[in-house]
């Protein structure tokens, strides 16, 4: 693990590898089910059998996209067909609120379109997440990334003509800017690193309906005036804000308090929060080198909405999904795939 340069105890923050390529099949089954639910329906528990579809929140409080075919969709409808209820109604606290689509590295266009079309048709926002940057994760649990700058541009290219005039938004790249910041990333691929973020935010800017949120870090990296100018080489400027508390687990409270001193430095620029796993704050036990990585008792956050607690949070979101690991570590599966027993601990703790 690196610790950021100067900022005393270590407090990385990680999240999950973006999930695999959308098969064309899972895209037309995402398709197929948005059809078929109500544009309008709230969640709910349906009486805790977890057999009902999967339907979208109240728009007016919650505008993003709810995936009526996700993981956690999938295991509620698995855990039901087997007869177990009780397990089946936990998942579905994941499964009925919005959460990110990482895009992944093979068919950004084909992903980018089928995720706003299945949106736009439920009447909703679609929540995309960006994580192909070259050289990403330093080699560690989420290493990957696109071959080359060249390689990154294109791919940003497809997502943008994936995306299209229909309503998005973005969150570009987790732990791109905090990793130049810590010293995790080489001194080599700096220049290039800084150039493609900020060309990613012109091209996605340049979409009708496309919201952008640089990552910015979490209330655990130190004082904001650490990352205020990398923030502003990668393009926060021209972005709509920035994103805090990736994959995290730091309250919301803190979340906002980090927010806003940031706000400060770049403009006065608004933020978004994750808080998809952040219902109990972070987790202070174990190797302080892994606290981030699959931590016992934790639980789901705030539910998305755009009604926040403050005027610079445009929205907290879910932008990690709720059960994926962050690696083989605990226990744990890889990093990006599902863990049905962390996702039920996770649902259970937020009763």
């Amino acid at each position: 693990m690196y610790g950021m340069r100067g900022l005393g105890p270590r407090a990385r923050r990680r999240r999950t590898r973006a999930s695999a390529a959308v098969s064309g099949a899972v895209l037309g089954a995402v398709l197929l089910a948005a059809g078929c639910s109500a544009a309008d329906g709230a969640g709910g528990h349906h009486g805790g059998t977890g057999a009902a579809a999967i339907t979208q929140q109240p728009k007016e409080a919650d505008p993003f996209w709810v995936n009526p075919d996700s993981r956690a969709a999938r295991q509620a409808a698995a855990y039901a067909k087997e007869g177990r209820g009780a397990e089946a109604a936990q998942i579905r606290k994941i499964a009925e609120q919005p959460t990110g689509e990482w895009i992944g590295p093979e068919n950004p266009e084909r992903e980018a379109r089928g995720f706003t079309e299945a949106a736009e048709r439920a009447g909703r926002t679609a929540l995309l997440v960006l994580y192909n940057i070259p050289h990403r994760d330093c080699g560690q649990y989420s290493q990957g990334g696109a071959a080359d700058g060249d390689a990154y541009r294109a791919w940003i290219d497809g997502v943008a003509r994936g995306i299209g005039d229909r309503p998005a938004i973005v969150v570009l790249e987790p732990d791109a800017v905090l990793h130049l910041v810590d010293g995790c990333t080489e001194d080599a691929f700096e220049e290039e690193r800084y150039d493609l973020l900020s060309g990613a935010v012109d091209r996605l800017k340049s979409l009708r309906n496309t919201k952008v949120y640089v990552d910015a870090g979490n209330a655990g990296w130190g004082h904001p005036d650490e990352i205020q100018e990398p923030l502003e080489r990668a393009g926060v400027g021209r972005a709509d804000g920035f994103a805090v508390n990736v994959s995290n687990f730091y309250s919301t409270g803190e979340s906002l308090a980090y927010g806003r001193r940031l706000s400060a430095k770049v403009g006065g620029k608004h933020f978004v929060v994750d808080t998809s796993r952040n219902g109990n704050g972070p987790y202070t036990g174990g190797d302080p080198d892994e606290r981030w990585c699959n931590p016992p008792g934790r639980a789901l956050g705030e539910h998305p909405t755009a009604r926040t607690a403050d005027p610079l949070a445009d929205a907290y979101l879910w932008v990690k999904r709720p059960g994926e690991s962050d690696g083989t570590c605990k226990g744990g599966p890889k990093a990006g795939d599902w863990w049905a027993g962390y996702a039920l601990k996770l649902a259970r703790a937020s009763d």
